[in-house]
């Protein structure tokens, strides 16, 4: 499936430092420890409706990422699926009176654009999920020759007690997992089941839904199998980070986890799991069942794309925070003072500016921290302070490069 257009990165001078994040399976910051190509796959959307600041927030949290392994030296090697078919996307197609694949087209190219203007890196595979049944069916057939799946009334399940490690990636008790199951697409009072987490791997069609062919009959992917088939299809077993927001730590990431341990035979499935956090409105996380929903794309009939990037900087990734109106009003203040600033024939030295960013960026992306060390610059420009003729440029590069605004 076609990506987004990349923008061009300026390139800094000296190299970035070791990016440090904050692994959710180990509970704490940490180094990431890339070869030369970083390995970064990020879940992407189920396109039943546009993009939201939700979305955006979670995926300019690994634009950061991507940007700062780059600036260490790193070849990134991102990849990023689309659930093009799935229960909400059918269950909106039916509400609507649309084709559900019309649907799932028009939301991607909207959210390919939300993503181009907002100067997110695109990955080099961008993958719908419809394209890679035939590779999905294969890994269900591995997890099956391997002993961990049962069939129940034509539908695959993965067993939870073919996963040791169950729970190593939330940390979550038993409880909090079944609590979270049911509420995030699974099925814990399935009659039948195994156990009450076993989660589907293939379902078996039901009338008026779209199917494939596969070696267990007729039907579709589960959920959580699409994106583990996806990594390792396309990064392998080990890759650096896997990404989202915290609302896939249970049960998608925990349950990739496993079935890609259980395929591939090494653990930890990715390196670290990195989450954003979610974001609010009136006092609710931003999401599409609630339609408590700011678009990107409305925001961008009002405003630069770059005000937009700087509102989601102005929060650590992942902390949860509310919307409001006046961020934007912030960030669009904050936007002209920089642009000023770099449009003036000199300015203070910009050399501190790179190593401070470079540290406050590399040390669990540090974007509010980041933001102020620019506004101190900033305020130092314009009040008539330096006089270096190159600073002004540096900055404007600096910005561009680790924070991806354009001024």
């Amino acid at each position: 499936m076609r990506s987004w257009s990349a923008p061009k990165v300026p390139r800094l001078p000296g190299v970035g430092a070791p990016l440090r994040l904050f692994d959710t399976a180990a509970g704490e910051v940490g180094p990431t420890q890339p070869g030369p190509t970083a390995r970064l796959y990020v879940c992407g959307i189920t396109p039943y409706d546009a993009t939201h600041l939700g979305h955006a927030n979670t995926y300019l949290a690994f634009d950061l990422v991507n940007r700062l392994w780059r600036d260490a030296g790193h070849e990134v090697h991102f990849t990023q699926n689309a659930t093009d078919v799935d229960d909400p996307l059918l269950e909106r197609a039916e509400q609507t009176g649309q084709d559900w694949r019309e649907l799932a087209e028009r939301e991607i190219e909207l959210f390919r654009t939300d993503m181009e203007a907002l100067r997110i890196l695109p990955p080099r595979e961008y993958v719908g999920v419809t394209e890679v049944i035939d590779q999905v069916a294969e890994l269900i057939e591995l997890l099956r020759d391997k002993g961990a799946t049962y069939d129940l009334d034509g539908d695959v399940y993965f067993d939870v007690a073919a996963a040791p490690k169950f729970g190593a990636v939330s940390g979550y008790s038993e409880e909090r997992m079944l609590d979270l199951f049911g509420q995030r697409g699974g099925d814990p009072d399935r009659a039948g089941k195994k156990h009450p987490l076993d989660w589907l791997l293939w379902r078996a069609e039901r009338p008026g839904e779209p199917s494939w062919p596969s070696p267990f009959g007729q039907g579709r992917p589960g959920w959580h199998i699409e994106c583990t088939a996806i990594a390792l299809a396309n990064l392998g077993s080990g890759f650096d980070v896997a990404g989202g927001g915290s609302d896939l730590i249970f049960p998608h990431h925990e349950c990739g986890a496993h079935e890609g341990h259980v395929a591939g035979g090494e653990w930890p499935f990715a390196k670290a799991y990195v989450h954003a956090g979610m974001v609010a409105l009136d006092g609710e996380k931003m999401s599409k069942s609630k339609g408590n929903l700011v678009f990107v794309s409305r925001l961008r009939q009002e405003t630069d794309p770059m005000a937009i990037r700087l509102a989601l900087l102005a929060h650590h990734y992942r902390s949860d925070w509310e919307w409001t109106a006046d961020q934007m009003a912030s960030a669009e203040v904050r936007l002209a003072r920089w642009r000023s600033a770099v449009g003036l024939p000199a300015g203070p030295e910009a050399e501190t500016v790179l190593a401070e960013l470079r540290t406050r960026m590399t040390d669990d992306l540090d974007a509010p921290g980041a933001l102020a060390v620019v506004d101190a610059w900033a305020d130092r420009a314009l009040a008539g302070g330096g006089t270096d003729p190159g600073a002004p440029a540096l900055v404007r590069d600096i910005v561009d490069a680790l924070l991806g605004v354009e001024l």
